[in-house]
């Protein structure tokens, strides 16, 4: 819808964004909702719920292997912390305070102040995980493991602080990578793409050495805690690394929050466009808009690394269960087994195929918008004039129909692939006397896909947000401003990066987590 509005209402017939006379403007502001708000709350749930049930399993394990006395703490502990993320949560919403900037009486940024909302939270957060470390998670057999457990949530905690300031400084205008993607545009279309591609490749460094540092961070502050099982090994390295998750995911809520300001913004400035209200309030929902399109990619950062860490509790389920079904140990990966390295390949191509089937499926959901809106102002020439008005709801009927009927294919692709590579490699095995193979074959591809789907995901939603907030910047006066050559420039970008940001890079999170949960509940046909 996004698309399809911007191609024919801003590039051919010239009149600005949300503007009445566009027939796809209605289901433009319906996808902003759809898409931003509740896709984003379903993401964020499966992230929170594969986290929590993890957990607990692993608190159980960790109790029974320790032989702890009260493994209640342990089982509960994930249900606390989550209860917890809503009352500092709503503490951060209600500190959010606009106050006058200076002598000038200019309002403060509205970025600033979400942040400011959003460390009273962390900082809210870090002390009621380390109490509630304290109290559910002492244990006398390890009095010092709690500490070690607070540490994870901590590490957690600051994993998530610096998802929100890394993107941030890729998407918003205020800092140089927008900037530069803004700066490429006066030099035509084609520049523009190349700097948004190249911002978004960047973009991949900085949130991966993070999670790397929080994985191995983590797992070795539980491994250290002190909890061992009657062999003297230390088991808590896994529950040490999903304790992070939960310290991740303690500050969702207020994250989730950012994201819904984003839509909320957005169908603010679209309504400000069709009830012609004046200039300077269209520039402050701009504004709001861009501070939005921010918030939108935080969580899509947020989302990807909660998502990354609770694969790797999944993954770490799927071995577990493989060994338990099996009654043979299934405790590593070896990749330098062939058939393990194809499973491996075959998971990182599903990625880049299912980005081209959401990509193309935009595509073609965009050319049917492009032609309704076309033959509606061809047939209807009153449109423009406003003597007419556009049949709103059939581009709504266009987009609602297409997008469930173009995602079948992915979604059946991405249930089927694991399966099929999982007994057809059983089948392998079977012949070849080689057991586990299968197991091991979607272990491998469950391993590349993870790795590779975090990185394309990355680099997918902050390159689409920093082309949105290039036209944005541009729109604002930069380089010419609205109707410049840049601008024209600026928004092929934005359209390139609408299926970027708001379908295929969001979509690869579901992608990741959808893969390990049908390997863990499929693991017995592969064994």
């Amino acid at each position: 819808a996004d698309v399809g509005a911007d191609l024919v209402g801003k590039v051919e017939q010239s009149i600005p964004e949300d503007d009445p006379r566009n027939p796809a403007v209605i289901a433009d502001l319906v996808g902003d909702n759809v898409g931003d708000c509740a896709a984003r709350g379903a993401d964020l749930f499966e992230s929170i719920a594969a986290e929590v049930i993890s957990a607990m399993i692993l608190g159980g394990t960790l109790a029974r292997k320790s032989s702890l006395e009260n493994s209640a703490g342990f089982v509960l502990f994930p249900l606390v912390v989550h209860s917890m993320d809503l009352i500092v949560s709503a503490i951060g919403f209600m500190a959010i305070r606009p106050t006058a900037n200076g002598s000038s009486g200019r309002p403060e940024d509205p970025m600033s102040l979400l942040k400011k909302g959003y460390t009273l939270s962390v900082v809210l957060a870090s002390l009621g995980f380390t109490a509630a470390c304290r109290i559910m998670l002492y244990t006398e057999a390890a009095p010092g493991a709690w500490v070690n457990f607070a540490g994870c949530g901590l590490v957690g905690i600051a994993t998530a602080y610096a998802f929100v300031f890394i993107t941030q400084y890729y998407t918003d205008y205020k800092f140089a990578p927008v900037r530069k993607v803004a700066e490429a545009c006066t030099t035509g279309h084609g520049t523009n793409v190349i700097a948004g591609v190249a911002l978004g490749l960047e973009s991949t460094a900085l949130p991966v050495l993070v999670i790397s540092a929080a994985v191995i961070s983590a797992y070795w502050l539980g491994r250290t805690s002190g909890l061992q099982d009657d062999l003297g090994v230390p088991t808590g390295g896994l529950f040490g690394t999903a304790v992070a998750t939960m310290g991740m995911l303690s500050t969702a809520v207020y994250v989730l929050t950012m994201d819904v300001f984003g839509p909320i913004a957005d169908n603010a400035g679209g309504i400000v466009e069709m009830s012609q209200q004046p200039e300077h309030v269209r520039e402050v929902t701009d504004l709001l808009d861009a501070v939005g399109n921010t918030t939108k990619a935080t969580t899509k950062g947020f989302a990807i690394g909660s998502a990354a860490l609770a694969c790797f509790l999944l993954f770490s389920a799927f071995m577990d269960e493989c060994s338990a079904f099996s009654g043979v140990p299934f405790t590593s990966v070896d990749i330098a087994v062939p058939e393990v390295f194809v499973g491996g390949l075959l998971g990182a191509m599903l990625v880049f195929l299912f980005s081209s089937m959401a990509c193309m499926a935009v595509g073609r959901s965009a050319q049917e918008v492009v032609n309704e809106v076309r033959r509606q102002f061809a047939e209807r020439p009153g449109i423009m004039s406003f003597q007419e008005k556009p049949d709103y709801a059939r581009c709504v009927s266009i987009v609602a129909k297409s997008a469930l009927r173009e995602m079948v294919l992915p979604g059946v692709t991405v249930v089927a692939a694991p399966i099929v590579v999982g007994v057809g490699f059983k089948l392998l095995g079977d012949a070849s006397q080689q057991p586990l193979l299968g197991a091991r074959a979607v272990a491998g591809m469950l391993m590349f896909a993870t790795v590779t789907g975090i990185l394309m995901a990355l680099f997918l939603n902050t390159a689409g947000g920093a082309w949105d907030n290039a036209k944005k910047y541009i729109e604002q006066g930069a380089h010419g401003g609205k109707n410049s050559e840049a601008h024209k420039a600026s928004v092929t970008g934005d359209t390139v990066g609408d299926p970027f940001k708001d379908t295929a890079g969001p979509s690869l999170h579901v992608l990741i987590k959808l893969l390990s949960t049908v390997t863990l509940v499929m693991c017995p046909l592969f064994l």
